[in-house]
C-alpha cells in the first residue's frame, strides 16, 4: 500500500503531551488521524478528556478543523492480566526493585506503537507521532530516542513498508513543552491545554490548579506543575504573556 507523505497518526491519550503534539502534527500534515488506547488505566478520566480536546481543537482553527480525520479507540486489558502496576491497580506509586517506577506498564509504548503502525497501515498513513520525552520522562525505557528508533526499524521491516516515527518532545522540558503549543496555538492553545487535558495518575479532575487538574502529589501532576511554573517565569522575565 502506498502511504501518504504528507499525513500522520496521532497516539492521542488527552494529555498534555500528546494534545500539543497533534497540534504540531496539525500545523505540518495535510491529513491527521488520532488513536487511542483504553488499557484499563487507573486514570480512564483522560479517556473522557479525548473527545473535549478534539473538539476544541476543531473550534481553535477551521484549518486544523479540515485536516484532522476519524479517531480510533482501541480496548487492551491484557495490560491488567499481565500484572500489578500502578496505572492499572490500586497500588502505591513507589520505586521498584527494578528500579524502575511502579507506574511503568512493561511493553506499553512497545504494543501502542505497533498497533498504530498497523492502524497508519491501513489507512495509508506515512508518519506515528507520539508524545515521548527523554529529557523530562519517568525513568521508562520504552519513552527512550533508541527505542523509538529501533521500534522504526522493526516495524518497517515486519510491514515492508517506509512509516516514520516522529518525536517532537523527545529533547524538551516540559517547560519547553509550553512553549511548543504557545508557539503553535498561541493562548487559545495553552488555555485549552490547561483547562481540558489530563495527566494526573491518580485520575483527578476535581481541583483546578495553576497548571490544570489533578492530584498535585504524583509524579505526573509535578512534573507538569514543575513546567508550567518555569514556562510562566521565563514569559514574566520575557514579558510574554502566557
Amino acid at each position: 500500500m502506498e502511504h501518504n507523505a504528507d499525513s500522520a497518526l496521532i497516539v492521542f491519550s488527552g494529555g498534555q503531551d500528546s494534545t500539543t503534539c497533534l497540534a504540531w502534527a496539525l500545523s505540518r500534515f495535510q491529513r491527521v488521524e488520532t488513536i487511542g488506547f483504553d488499557y484499563g488505566q487507573r486514570h480512564a478520566v483522560e479517556l473522557a478528556c479525548r473527545s473535549e480536546v478534539l473538539a476544541r481543537l476543531r473550534a481553535l482553527s477551521p484549518e486544523w478543523d479540515k485536516r484532522l480525520g476519524p479517531d480510533s479507540l482501541l480496548t487492551l486489558n491484557v495490560f491488567q492480566q499481565l500484572g500489578e502496576t500502578a496505572l492499572t491497580h490500586d497500588v502505591q506509586i513507589s520505586m521498584t526493585a527494578s528500579g524502575l517506577p511502579s507506574t511503568f506498564v512493561p511493553g506499553r509504548n512497545l504494543i501502542f506503537m505497533t498497533l498504530a503502525a498497523a492502524q497508519a497501515y491501513r489507512r495509508g498513513l506515512k508518519h506515528l507521532v507520539t508524545g515521548v520525552c527523554e529529557t523530562d520522562f519517568s525513568g521508562y525505557p520504552d519513552c527512550r530516542d533508541d527505542t523509538m528508533k529501533a521500534l522504526q526499524v522493526a516495524i518497517n521491516l515486519g510491514m515492508q513498508a517506509r512509516l516514520v516515527i516522529d518525536t517532537p518532545l523527545m529533547w524538551l522540558t516540559k517547560a519547553e513543552t509550553w512553549v511548543l503549543a504557545h508557539s503553535l496555538g498561541g493562548t487559545a492553545l495553552v488555555e485549552l491545554i490547561l483547562e481540558h487535558t489530563h495527566t494526573c495518575y491518580q485520575g483527578q479532575r476535581g481541583e483546578r490548579h495553576a497548571w490544570g487538574h489533578g492530584c498535585g502529589t504524583c509524579p505526573a501532576c509535578e512534573l507538569r506543575a514543575a513546567g508550567w511554573e518555569q514556562y510562566r517565569e521565563k514569559n514574566a522575565s520575557g514579558g510574554q504573556r502566557a
